[in-house]
Protein backbone atom coordinates (compact mmCIF):
# COMPACT_ATOMS: atom_id res chain seq x y z
CA UNK A 1 0.00 0.00 0.00
CA UNK A 2 1.34 3.40 -1.04
CA UNK A 3 1.16 6.36 1.25
CA UNK A 4 -0.04 9.65 -0.10
CA UNK A 5 1.65 12.81 1.11
CA UNK A 6 -0.39 16.00 1.04
CA UNK A 7 1.21 19.35 1.78
CA UNK A 8 -0.20 21.55 4.52
CA UNK A 9 -0.77 24.28 1.94
CA UNK A 10 -2.94 21.96 -0.13
CA UNK A 11 -4.90 21.00 2.99
CA UNK A 12 -5.42 24.64 3.89
CA UNK A 13 -6.61 25.44 0.37
CA UNK A 14 -8.98 22.46 0.42
CA UNK A 15 -10.37 23.54 3.81
CA UNK A 16 -10.84 27.08 2.45
CA UNK A 17 -12.64 25.69 -0.60
CA UNK A 18 -14.81 23.33 1.39
CA UNK A 19 -15.75 25.72 4.18
CA UNK A 20 -14.92 29.34 3.48
CA UNK A 21 -15.62 30.08 -0.16
CA UNK A 22 -19.05 28.52 -0.64
CA UNK A 23 -17.72 26.66 -3.69
CA UNK A 24 -18.27 23.01 -4.42
CA UNK A 25 -15.78 20.72 -2.68
CA UNK A 26 -12.86 19.95 -4.96
CA UNK A 27 -13.39 23.09 -7.05
CA UNK A 28 -10.12 24.97 -7.67
CA UNK A 29 -9.87 28.27 -5.78
CA UNK A 30 -10.85 31.42 -7.64
CA UNK A 31 -7.99 33.55 -8.87
CA UNK A 32 -7.43 36.62 -6.73
CA UNK A 33 -5.35 38.60 -9.19
CA UNK A 34 -6.70 42.08 -9.66
CA UNK A 35 -6.75 43.78 -13.05
CA UNK A 36 -4.25 46.61 -13.49
CA UNK A 37 -5.52 49.92 -12.16
CA UNK A 38 -6.35 52.54 -14.79
CA UNK A 39 -4.42 55.76 -14.33
CA UNK A 40 -6.88 58.62 -14.72
CA UNK A 41 -4.82 61.58 -13.54
CA UNK A 42 -1.43 62.69 -14.85
CA UNK A 43 1.08 65.18 -13.44
CA UNK A 44 2.71 67.83 -15.64
CA UNK A 45 5.14 70.74 -15.40
CA UNK A 46 4.48 73.82 -17.53
CA UNK A 47 7.42 75.16 -19.54
CA UNK A 48 6.92 78.73 -18.26
CA UNK A 49 4.15 78.61 -15.67
CA UNK A 50 0.96 80.46 -14.81
CA UNK A 51 1.56 83.79 -13.08
CA UNK A 52 -1.27 84.69 -10.70
CA UNK A 53 -2.33 88.21 -9.67
CA UNK A 54 0.17 88.30 -6.80
CA UNK A 55 3.06 87.34 -9.10
CA UNK A 56 3.39 83.73 -7.91
CA UNK A 57 4.44 81.32 -10.66
CA UNK A 58 2.58 77.98 -10.74
CA UNK A 59 4.27 75.31 -12.89
CA UNK A 60 3.28 71.89 -11.53
CA UNK A 61 -0.21 70.60 -12.14
CA UNK A 62 -2.38 67.64 -13.01
CA UNK A 63 -4.83 66.71 -15.71
CA UNK A 64 -7.41 63.93 -15.71
CA UNK A 65 -8.51 61.81 -18.61
CA UNK A 66 -11.32 63.37 -20.64
CA UNK A 67 -14.81 61.89 -20.73
CA UNK A 68 -17.26 61.97 -23.62
CA UNK A 69 -19.12 64.73 -21.77
CA UNK A 70 -15.91 66.79 -21.56
CA UNK A 71 -15.55 66.52 -25.33
CA UNK A 72 -19.19 67.42 -26.02
CA UNK A 73 -19.87 70.16 -23.45
CA UNK A 74 -17.73 72.86 -25.11
CA UNK A 75 -19.69 72.48 -28.35
CA UNK A 76 -22.73 74.18 -26.78
CA UNK A 77 -20.65 76.90 -25.06
CA UNK A 78 -21.50 80.31 -26.57
CA UNK A 79 -17.83 81.37 -26.54
CA UNK A 80 -16.96 78.33 -28.67
CA UNK A 81 -19.91 78.95 -31.02
CA UNK A 82 -18.68 82.51 -31.57
CA UNK A 83 -15.03 81.46 -31.92
CA UNK A 84 -14.30 77.76 -32.60
CA UNK A 85 -10.62 78.32 -31.66
CA UNK A 86 -11.82 78.78 -28.06
CA UNK A 87 -12.74 75.07 -27.92
CA UNK A 88 -9.35 73.99 -26.55
CA UNK A 89 -9.48 76.65 -23.82
CA UNK A 90 -12.85 75.41 -22.57
CA UNK A 91 -11.88 71.75 -22.92
CA UNK A 92 -8.62 72.20 -21.00
CA UNK A 93 -10.43 74.08 -18.23
CA UNK A 94 -12.64 71.01 -17.74
CA UNK A 95 -9.83 68.43 -17.48
CA UNK A 96 -7.07 70.33 -15.66
CA UNK A 97 -7.57 69.55 -11.99
CA UNK A 98 -4.77 71.68 -10.57
CA UNK A 99 -2.13 74.23 -11.54
CA UNK A 100 0.19 74.81 -8.60
CA UNK A 101 -1.99 75.48 -5.57
CA UNK A 102 -4.96 76.51 -7.73
CA UNK A 103 -7.68 73.86 -7.84
CA UNK A 104 -10.44 76.01 -9.36
CA UNK A 105 -9.29 75.97 -12.99
CA UNK A 106 -11.65 77.83 -15.32
CA UNK A 107 -11.50 79.11 -18.90
CA UNK A 108 -10.41 82.61 -17.85
CA UNK A 109 -7.36 81.15 -16.09
CA UNK A 110 -6.44 79.06 -19.16
CA UNK A 111 -6.76 82.25 -21.26
CA UNK A 112 -4.01 83.85 -19.16
CA UNK A 113 -1.47 81.08 -19.82
CA UNK A 114 1.53 81.86 -21.98
CA UNK A 115 1.18 80.55 -25.55
CA UNK A 116 3.96 77.98 -25.00
CA UNK A 117 2.15 76.62 -21.92
CA UNK A 118 -1.14 76.41 -23.83
CA UNK A 119 0.59 74.50 -26.65
CA UNK A 120 2.20 72.19 -24.09
CA UNK A 121 -1.17 71.45 -22.44
CA UNK A 122 -2.86 70.81 -25.80
CA UNK A 123 -0.13 68.30 -26.67
CA UNK A 124 -0.27 66.76 -23.17
CA UNK A 125 -4.07 66.35 -23.53
CA UNK A 126 -3.60 64.54 -26.85
CA UNK A 127 -0.92 62.28 -25.39
CA UNK A 128 -2.79 61.11 -22.28
CA UNK A 129 -6.11 60.67 -24.06
CA UNK A 130 -4.57 58.59 -26.86
CA UNK A 131 -3.63 55.66 -24.56
CA UNK A 132 -0.79 57.59 -22.98
CA UNK A 133 1.45 57.84 -26.00
CA UNK A 134 1.62 59.18 -29.53
CA UNK A 135 3.64 56.41 -31.14
CA UNK A 136 2.39 54.82 -34.32
CA UNK A 137 3.49 51.61 -36.01
CA UNK A 138 4.49 52.26 -39.62
CA UNK A 139 5.93 50.26 -42.49
CA UNK A 140 8.44 51.66 -44.96
CA UNK A 141 6.95 51.43 -48.47
CA UNK A 142 10.40 51.02 -50.04
CA UNK A 143 11.98 48.28 -47.90
CA UNK A 144 8.93 46.91 -46.03
CA UNK A 145 10.65 47.40 -42.64
CA UNK A 146 8.32 48.00 -39.65
CA UNK A 147 9.12 50.51 -36.91
CA UNK A 148 7.50 53.06 -34.56
CA UNK A 149 7.48 56.82 -34.92
CA UNK A 150 6.38 59.49 -32.45
CA UNK A 151 3.76 61.44 -34.35
CA UNK A 152 3.70 64.25 -31.78
CA UNK A 153 7.11 65.58 -32.78
CA UNK A 154 10.16 66.14 -30.63
CA UNK A 155 9.80 67.72 -27.23
CA UNK A 156 6.42 68.05 -25.48
CA UNK A 157 4.61 71.22 -26.50
CA UNK A 158 6.19 71.46 -29.94
CA UNK A 159 4.26 70.81 -33.13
Amino acid sequence: MRRRTVSTLALAERAEDDHGSGAEPGTPPARTTQPPKLQTEFEFQLPRGYVDDSGTVHRHGSMRLATARDELAPLIDLRVKQNPAYLSVVLLSLVITRIGSITEVHAELVEKLFASDLAFLQDFYRRINAEGHTRAAVTCPACDASFEVDIAGGRPGES
